[in-house]
């Protein structure tokens, strides 16, 4: 691994594992335990860096001076690419999904703050972007998108899909899955993209299932985008989308109020887009039987606090 990232991992904290110490738990004869991955950087925290980090290499060991990716205006994906860019010297550009606000999100002020040049697309040219997964793709744009938003000359570009959606982000996920030191039935994530589930379903000893949830609304196709990433087929894995709350960044008071609770009892902070919602799945599911007794659970926390700053 390049010099400069070995460097910037130093710093970071150990990723725990949590046991959640809770009476209904116990009632239901369930064993659940937290990958905090929360922990890793107050910034580049979760799985943003894992999936950012074997990529950043490769654009490193390639020579490129600038990372270009997409995301919303909230994304934790940009967020931290941002950070990354400006820690290891490296030239940052967003293409962010709609037009441009009168005052923006915390999140894309961080950006701006951190050296990304911000560019906001279209909705429509968004959906067009989301085809390109090759870092070479800046140069592929069709003419009338590089002459909206800029030239895309320099040959020292590097393309990363939304989300980090490559192959090389499964070999970071990979090591979240080798920390873990203890023998669990399922592990759970909360799905963007897909590409942590991906990278997880890779990794996991084939008696261990795998259940994602989907943060969004509509979220069948992402099977077929896991499908895509992995290098072997595997059954024992499923998305489930029943625990959006009506949508991306949608919430209610009952999701609200299931959050500060956990944070009470457990001290753990949970963001309401992706790791509270997959937390109140599975005290649902739990409640509904899903899970059989004397089952352990490992739950992963993707990080993204920064996220709650939208949120009252």
């Amino acid at each position: 691994m390049h010099l400069e990232l070995i460097r910037l991992e130093k710093i970071f904290a150990p990723s725990i594992l949590t046991k959640i110490d809770d009476p209904l738990l116990a009632q239901y004869q369930i064993e659940l335990w937290m990958k905090r991955d929360d922990l890793l950087h107050p910034i580049i925290s979760g799985n943003k860096w894992r999936k950012l980090k074997y990529i950043i290499d490769h654009a490193l060991s390639l020579g490129a001076d600038t990372l270009i990716s997409m995301g919303g205006a909230y994304s934790n994906h940009l967020h931290a690419l941002a950070y990354a860019g400006k820690v290891l010297g490296l030239k940052t550009i967003g293409l962010v999904r709609g037009e441009q606000p009168e005052t923006l999100t915390p999140t894309l002020q961080d950006m701006k703050n951190w050296g990304m040049e911000l560019e906001f697309v279209s909705r429509s040219d968004y959906r067009l972007l989301r085809q390109y997964k090759e870092w070479q793709a800046p140069h592929q744009f069709p003419a009338d998108l590089r002459h909206a938003h800029r030239p895309w000359r320099s040959p020292r570009q590097y393309w990363i899909p939304e989300g980090g959606a490559q192959t090389l982000a499964l070999k970071g996920v990979a090591e979240l899955v080798d920390e873990i030191e203890i023998q669990y039935d399922t592990l759970c994530i909360p799905c963007g993209t897909g590409t942590t589930l991906a990278g997880i379903i890779e990794a996991v000893p084939q008696q261990v299932s795998v259940l994602g949830f989907a943060a969004f609304k509509n979220a069948g196709y992402i099977t077929a985008e896991v499908d895509a990433l992995l290098s072997q087929s595997r059954k024992d894995w499923q998305i489930n989308l029943d625990y959006h709350f009506g949508g991306f960044a949608k919430t209610n008071a009952e999701l609200s109020a299931f959050i500060e609770d956990f944070e009470v009892k457990t001290t753990i902070p949970l963001d309401p887009v992706y790791t509270g919602k997959m937390m109140y799945a599975i005290y649902d599911l739990i409640q509904k039987h899903y899970f059989k007794p004397g089952q352990r659970i490992i739950a992963v926390h993707t990080g993204g606090l920064q996220g709650k700053r939208g949120f009252g």
